[in-house]
């Protein structure tokens, strides 16, 4: 039985008040502090690059979406807030829930290893231990439509995390081990049929951005910069850089992802009953949208509607992670504000151009409207950003040190010739 503080504790994140405009990820009153007690759940996959190079760009985002759909599943119809980052995902969990969903988590690492041959890192990491390590976790929730938010963080803890996650001795006391999941996981809701989404406009960006300068109102000018370089189609709620139309979206009978669904979601449930049953779903699909039917819950105008608003193309986490579809006029515009940015000491940022991306999908309940899509650059899209991102990071940082000690010396000199205190 939940107690009541429990139950408090569980309604933090459905309690929290929505944001409907991008911009509002820059403004202090959309944050509140996810209380100590909570539990952030990490998954990362080792070695993705290899399996990005490899061309297992779908398989790499379907793992990590994995780890979401286990989380969600076992969460009793909580509300929690969650992030997608193609190679990997995290979500905060409120106490009392943090065991079963932790066991879930878990079982995606075997899952992971059986059907793909991929080695997945996971961890519980509580809130506290963030925070005694110096980072903090505020999160705000972004209404993509009634029902399906995204959360946004701040404070720096998911950045610790992801350090912490990937150094095997810092991880070690938090590691999941393979014996707290497995039959229990549930991948309910996990979805890949749709095909690559092209570039309408030329070109898909897979950018991270972060401003040096911490405050919220630098985070502001860097979002109304982008909404001046892409004409004014950035914040709003569907911008014309939303890499996902109605215009865009591809699909095609039998899904090129079903067996890739199926050996996920089939690992627990059965494989040739789950195939069969996405088969029948997908024929279904076709049929509603090519005679523009209903089928049972299914209305097509209305969902191919609710996918365009309910993608994750625009993140936050003290990083800006974004997916857009731009004209060549507008990415050339973004590259020199970037690299200007860059060399003034003003962002870090990591880029990734494609031509089309990939999307993934998490569908609860289709006649409730309860979807939300994952979308990721093709070929490898944040994990290439990441690594463009991190190389950037460390020669912003020697830049620091240098100018650092070069001013140190100045004041050196300066005083012994008693130019100045």
């Amino acid at each position: 039985m939940v107690s009541d503080h429990s139950h408090a504790q569980g309604r933090f994140y459905a309690d929290l008040p929505v944001f409907t405009e991008f911009s509002g990820v820059a403004e202090g009153k959309s944050y509140a502090r996810l209380p100590d007690g909570w539990v952030l759940l990490a998954a990362d996959i080792v070695r993705s690059r290899d399996a990005l190079a490899a061309g297992n760009y779908k398989t790499v985002n379907m793992i990590a979406a994995a780890a979401v759909a286990a989380v969600l599943n076992a969460s009793r119809n909580t509300e929690l807030p969650f992030v997608f980052g193609g190679d990997g995902a995290m979500a905060a969990v409120p106490p009392h829930l943090a065991e079963e969903t932790g066991q879930a988590l878990a079982g995606v690492r075997v899952i992971a290893r059986e059907t793909e041959g991929l080695d997945l890192r996971v961890a519980a990491i509580p809130i506290a231990d963030l925070r005694r390590a110096g980072a903090d976790l505020r999160v705000a929730k972004l209404q993509l439509s009634e029902g399906n938010n995204l959360a946004m963080f701040s404070g720096g803890g998911i950045a610790m995390a992801e350090k912490i996650l990937k150094d095997p001795e810092r991880v070690s006391p938090y590691r999941l081990r393979e014996s707290d999941g497995g039959a229990a996981t549930v991948l309910d809701g996990l979805s890949c049929r749709w095909e690559p989404v092209p570039a309408e406009q030329g070109h898909i960006v897979t950018l991270m951005l972060r401003p040096q300068d911490p405050a919220p109102e630098a985070l502001a000018r860097l979002i109304a910069d982008l909404d001046r370089l892409l004409e004014n189609e950035f914040s709003g709620a569907v911008p014309g850089s939303a890499p996902v139309r109605r215009t865009s979206l591809r699909f095609r009978f039998p899904p090129s992802g079903l067996l890739r669904e199926a050996r996920a979601v089939g690992a627990r449930r059965g494989f040739w009953r789950v195939l069969s049953r996405a088969i029948l779903e997908a024929l279904a699909f076709v049929v509603a949208v090519t005679f523009r039917r209903r089928i049972g819950p299914l209305e097509p105008e209305r969902y191919l509607d609710e996918v365009t608003r309910n993608t994750d193309f625009r993140k936050f986490d003290d990083t800006l992670r974004l997916v857009l579809d731009l004209n060549q006029s507008q990415l050339d515009a973004l590259d020199t504000y970037l690299r200007e940015g860059e060399a003034d000491g003003r962002l870090v940022y990591g880029m990734h151009v494609s031509r089309s991306a990939l999307m993934t999908c998490l569908v609860f309940s289709i006649e409730e409207s309860r979807h939300v899509h994952f979308v990721d650059g093709s070929g490898g899209g944040f994990s290439r950003a990441a690594s463009d991102f991190d190389v950037r990071a460390a020669a912003a940082a020697r830049r620091s040190a240098t100018q650092g000690d070069s001013d140190a010396e100045r004041r050196v000199v300066g005083k012994a010739l008693g130019l100045g205190g």
